[in-house]
């Protein structure tokens, strides 16, 4: 972050100072990053006091000061040095029930507002001074796409974008609080769950450059139809400047409409000819990882991407727009993405164990669009270079989340769809509606006996999984993060035969 007086991020965010005179304050800077986690304080911070479904922040606010926290940015004093602001509703005496909890979540919403005020204040700062600020979002691909963003604007200056998928009221300021005066490029992944979500976290930090990536189902039971999921993906494409761009894939029709709901410059990619920047017929290699080549203009490059997944094309295809809006190099951009493997975890890792099985791990989260291509990519690894003696693959599937009422069909599609591409074992892993439909849709498509099993929880699929995996097996490992199958996924790439 850029450095700032406690007294003038008091004045941005409207707070008010506790435990700290006002000379203080006006004496004492934050020269080092804002946290919302203890233990990832170091000299100069300021700490984020939020409370959460486990603990709350302002319980640890002395210990953050001890840590090298310079103050602490809280709903309440906390006998340390304090920004304080206020819930827009008075906090009630009581502390019992549905009180104390929407305590909780007004304290914690007054100090999210006072983080993205400060974000807002930083950004603005920034981009005067030249920071070109880009947003993502689409219903899937939004981490694997910002982490290619990362890569390809590397060589073009100093890029901050956020870990993981840090997309949220929280994670979006925090990511632009990173960003200070020796940033080039600050890339942003922007996320809804309901309307309105995306323009709020775009008003924080306005984009130069958007880049709109697909409009699937994910989210689907919060939003009620694809149509709204649609409207709230238009906010980023509607936050740009005139003098901005959005690069939108025109391969989703959903995305193509979105040319007419903005007054920036459009860009507009497709895997086919006829858009600004396209792809040349692509072919995949024994790890599905694509090749084909790119043309934009006058650019034409050959690409070799680092990730696996027919579906990775567009989204390389969308970072490299932003590239090469930005100033890359064909050669540059062939570099870059050879090189970007998964860096977030949890996302189309592919890993070989020692004893010959190879792992899939896409664990972090699922819709029905990136289950599809996962299981794409487990037939397309596991029919390898010979497709007459092709590997055992397995699917080990939790529950795609928030899909509504359409989440049986979804959960059942998909169950079929594993039997159509031939998956050796689909392992079904909790219980309920939706993975019921799952299991039930693998059986009616023609799967018997043991090639799809269900399972209650994540220890009798690893269990399972131990048991009877051979060398040469190739495992996806996927579902929503509630379903908690990281923890397989972990398991599964740490297991050596012999050592169990």
């Amino acid at each position: 972050m850029i450095a700032l007086t406690v007294a003038e991020i008091a004045a941005i965010v409207g707070g008010r100072l506790a435990d700290i005179s006002p000379e203080q304050a006006a004496r004492t800077t934050v020269t080092g990053t804002v946290e919302f986690d203890s233990r990832r304080v170091t000299a100069g911070s300021l700490f984020l006091a939020l409370p959460g479904a486990r603990a709350d922040g302002h319980d640890h606010a002395a210990a953050a000061v001890a840590a090298g926290a310079v103050a602490v940015l809280a709903a309440r004093p906390v006998g340390v040095p304090a920004i304080v602001v206020s819930p827009a509703e008075p906090v009630s005496a009581s502390r019992s029930g549905a009180l104390e909890h929407d305590d909780a979540v007004g304290s914690g919403a007054a100090v999210l507002g006072a983080l993205a005020a400060l974000a807002a204040a930083v950004a603005a700062a920034l981009v005067a001074k030249g920071l070109t600020i880009i947003g993502v979002t689409g219903s899937s691909g939004k981490t694997s796409t910002k982490d290619m963003l990362a890569a390809v604007l590397a060589p073009l200056g100093q890029v901050v974008a956020p870990p993981g998928s840090f997309n949220n009221e929280l994670g979006h300021p925090w990511t632009v609080l990173r960003a200070d005066e020796n940033t080039d490029f600050l890339v942003l992944e922007l996320s809804a769950r309901h309307r309105g979500n995306i323009a709020a976290l775009a008003a924080i930090a306005p984009p130069q450059v958007a880049v709109v990536l697909n409009v699937g189902t994910a989210h689907l039971g919060e939003f009620g139809s694809r149509e709204a999921i649609a409207e709230t993906k238009a906010e980023l494409a509607q936050a740009v400047p005139e003098s901005g761009v959005v690069i939108l894939n025109v391969d989703d029709p959903a995305v193509a409409a979105m040319a007419d709901k903005t007054a920036a410059r459009v860009v507009r990619v497709s895997r086919t000819a006829g858009a600004d920047v396209w792809a040349g017929p692509v072919v995949l290699d024994a790890l599905a990882r694509p090749r084909f080549t790119l043309h934009a203009g006058t650019v034409e490059t050959e690409l070799q991407l680092g990730v696996s997944g027919d579906h990775q094309v567009s989204n390389a295809l969308c970072a490299a727009a932003v590239a090469l809006e930005c100033g890359a190099t064909g050669a540059q951009l062939a570099d870059a993405l050879a090189g970007a493997g998964p860096v977030s975890r949890h996302r189309m890792q592919v890993s070989a164990r020692s004893d010959g099985v190879t792992v899939i791990d896409d664990a972090y989260n699922a819709n029905p669009d990136s289950m599809r291509a996962a299981l794409q990519a487990l037939a397309w690894i596991a029919r390898g270079e010979d497709p007459a003696t092709p590997r055992r693959s397995w699917a080990v599937l939790g529950e795609m989340a928030e899909l509504g009422e359409d989440a049986i069909s979804e959960h059942d599609r998909i169950g079929r769809l594993a039997v159509r591409l031939d998956v050796s074992r689909l392992i079904v892993v909790g219980v309920g509606r939706s993975m019921g439909a799952m299991h039930h849709g693998a059986v009616m498509e023609g799967s018997w006996g043991a090639e799809t099993t269900a399972v209650a929880d994540v220890d009798a699929a690893l269990a399972l999984l131990r048991a009877e995996l051979r060398p040469g097996d190739v495992v996806l490992v996927k579902a929503s993060n509630s379903a908690g199958l990281t923890t397989l996924a972990d398991a599964l790439i740490s297991d050596d035969a012999g050592d169990r």
